[in-house]
C-alpha cells in the first residue's frame, strides 16, 4: 500500500484534491472527520479534554461542547497547545488504525490522509510521500471570501498563522500549484496518479 500525505493552507484546494483523488481510486482519510470523533465520549482523549478544561465543557448530550472549548483556547497559545497535544496523537492513532483496516482490505491501495495540520501535527511519518497543494495568499483571500463570505483581513490573519507556501514547499515531495482553474488542477492530479498508480500495479 502506499499512502500520501495530503495537506495545503486556507482555501489552497486541499479539499477539492482530496475528493478527486478519491473519483481516481484513492481510499481517503480525512483527519478533519477523525478530529470530531477523537472527542466522542468514552475515549481517553474525552477524559483529559475534560480533566484539562473543565465540566463545562460537557454539553447536555455529554459530548463535547465544542464552541465553550474553543472560547477556552481562542487567543490563549498555550490553552491550544494543551488541547492539540491531548487531541493530535488520538487523531494519529485513529488515522493509523483506518490505514491498517485499508491495508488489510487491499494490500495495493493508495491512500490518501488529508490534514491540514500534517506538519505541524508532526504526521509526515505516516505518509510514504507529502504532497503539498497551493495557491497565492492573494488568490486565496479571494477564493475563501467567495466560499465563506468572510472579510479579507479574516482570512489574511489566518493565512498569516499558518505555515507559509515557502515552509510547506521545503517539506514537500510533491507540490500541487493550483493558482489555475479547477481544469488545470485535474490534469496535475490524473498526471500524479497516473504516475503512482502504475508504479503499484507492476509491484501488484
Amino acid at each position: 500500500m502506499k499512502i500520501i500525505g495530503l495537506t495545503g493552507g486556507i482555501a489552497s484546494g486541499k479539499s477539492t484534491a482530496a475528493r478527486y483523488l478519491g473519483d481516481l481510486g484513492a481510499r481517503l482519510i480525512d483527519a478533519d472527520v477523525l478530529g470530531h470523533r477523537a472527542y466522542d465520549p468514552g475515549t481517553e482523549a474525552f477524559d483529559a479534554v475534560v480533566a484539562t478544561f473543565g465540566d463545562d465543557v460537557v454539553a447536555a448530550d455529554g459530548s463535547i461542547d465544542r464552541k465553550v472549548l474553543g472560547v477556552k483556547v481562542f487567543g490563549r497559545p498555550d490553552k491550544l497547545k494543551q488541547l492539540t497535544d491531548i487531541v493530535w496523537p488520538e487523531i494519529r492513532r485513529l488515522a493509523e488504525l483506518e490505514l491498517d483496516k485499508i491495508a488489510g482490505d487491499d494490500p495495493q491501495a493508495i491512500a490518501v490522509l488529508e490534514a491540514a495540520v500534517l506538519f505541524e501535527a508532526g504526521w509526515e511519518s505516516i505518509a510514504d510521500e507529502i504532497w503539498v497543494v497551493i495557491v497565492e495568499p492573494d488568490v486565496a483571500v479571494e477564493r475563501a471570501m467567495a466560499r465563506d463570505n468572510l472579510e479579507a483581513d479574516a482570512v489574511r490573519k489566518r493565512i498569516e498563522a499558518q505555515l507559509s507556501n515557502n515552509e510547506r514547499q521545503a517539506r514537500a515531495d510533491v507540490v500541487i500549484d493550483n493558482s489555475g482553474t479547477a481544469e488545470d488542477l485535474c490534469a496535475k492530479l490524473d498526471a500524479l496518479w497516473q504516475s503512482i498508480a502504475g508504479v503499484e500495479e507492476q509491484t501488484a
